[in-house]
C-alpha cells in the first residue's frame, strides 16, 4: 500500500467528527470491530475506501443522521435496515415492546395489528421474541412497507405487511392486542426544525395542527377492532402525558396507565377496551 495512503487513525482525527461517531462510520464501512481499528491504527486504508468514508464525515458534518447514513439501526438488539423513507427507531420506543410482551405470554397465539409500523421496528422485535403471534403490521407509505418487509425477512419472523391509511383497509379483528408509535408532533413544533428530525418523513413525525391527530384516529377506530379485554398501547409525546390518557378515558378505555421512560418522561399510554 502506498506510504501516501491515510491511516486509520489519521482518517479518524482528521473527520472533525467525536470520536465514536467516526469510528462507528468506519467500522461500518469495513465491515469490522472497534478492536481491529485499534489493533490497525497506523495500516493505511485503501484510497477507495478512503473517500468513501471521507463523504460519509462530510454528509454527517451536514447533520445526516447517522443510521441514515449506515443505513443500518439496531433496536432491540436486532439490527435494522432503515432509510430516509422511515422514522428511525429510538430507545424509547423499546418501552412500548416490553409493555407489549408483558401482555402477550410465550406460546401465545394472539392477533396483534401495529399501526404506522415504519421500519417493522416494534413488529419484528415482537415476532422475534413471541414466534406464535398472528402479527398484521400497517402503514400507509409503501415505500416504508418495502423496508418493514426486508427487515422480517432478514430476520426470518413472519408478519402480514398490509397498505393502509390507519384502520381503512385492515381486515376486521378482534385483535388481542393494537399498538402504534405513530405520528404526535404538532405541526408548528421547532423541534421539527433541529438534529436528525429535519432528516426524518414529516409523514411519520407530525400529528397534525396539536400532534394529537393521529392518536385520536388510532383510539377511535381501536375500539371496533379490539376484542372484550384486548388492549391498546400508545406512544406520545412527552408534553402528552395527561392529553392522551384523558383522550382514552373519554372514549370509553378502561384500566388507563401512562408509563415513564427512562429519562423519567411521560412516553407510552396502555389501556383495555372492554365493549
Amino acid at each position: 500500500m502506498l506510504a501516501s495512503t491515510p491511516t486509520i487513525d489519521r482518517l479518524i482525527r482528521d473527520s472533525r467528527l467525536p470520536r465514536s461517531e467516526a469510528e462507528l462510520l468506519l467500522r461500518t464501512l469495513l465491515g469490522c470491530e472497534r478492536a481491529h481499528l485499534v489493533a490497525h491504527a497506523d495500516d493505511g486504508l485503501e484510497s477507495s475506501n478512503a473517500r468513501a468514508v471521507q463523504a460519509w464525515f462530510a454528509r454527517r458534518w451536514d447533520g445526516e443522521p447517522i443510521s441514515y447514513i449506515t443505513r443500518r439501526r439496531e433496536f432491540y438488539s436486532l439490527a435494522l435496515n432503515v432509510d430516509p423513507g422511515v422514522l428511525i427507531p429510538r430507545a424509547e420506543t423499546e418501552q412500548l415492546v416490553d409493555l407489549a410482551l408483558e401482555r402477550l405470554p410465550r406460546g401465545s397465539s394472539a392477533r396483534v395489528l401495529e399501526l404506522g409500523t415504519g421500519s417493522g421496528a416494534i413488529a419484528v422485535a415482537l415476532a422475534s421474541l413471541r414466534a406464535g403471534l398472528k402479527i398484521t403490521a400497517a402503514d400507509v407509505s409503501e415505500a416504508a412497507l418495502r423496508t418493514a418487509r426486508r427487515n422480517a425477512l432478514e430476520h426470518a419472523v413472519e408478519i402480514e405487511f398490509v397498505r393502509s391509511d390507519w384502520f381503512e383497509s385492515i381486515e376486521p379483528g378482534p385483535f388481542d392486542l393494537v399498538v402504534s408509535n405513530p405520528p404526535y408532533v404538532a405541526a408548528a413544533d421547532p423541534h421539527l426544525e433541529l438534529g436528525d428530525l429535519r432528516f426524518e418523513p414529516r409523514l411519520a413525525l407530525v400529528g397534525g395542527v396539536d400532534g394529537l391527530a393521529c392518536l385520536r384516529k388510532i383510539a377511535e377506530g381501536a375500539r371496533r377492532f379490539l376484542r372484550s379485554g384486548g388492549a391498546l398501547l400508545l406512544e406520545h409525546g412527552y408534553d402528552q402525558g395527561e392529553t392522551c390518557p384523558a383522550l382514552l378515558r373519554g372514549l370509553g378505555f378502561a384500566e388507563v396507565a401512562d408509563h415513564h421512560d427512562l429519562a423519567g418522561l411521560p412516553r407510552v399510554t396502555t389501556c383495555v377496551w372492554r365493549g
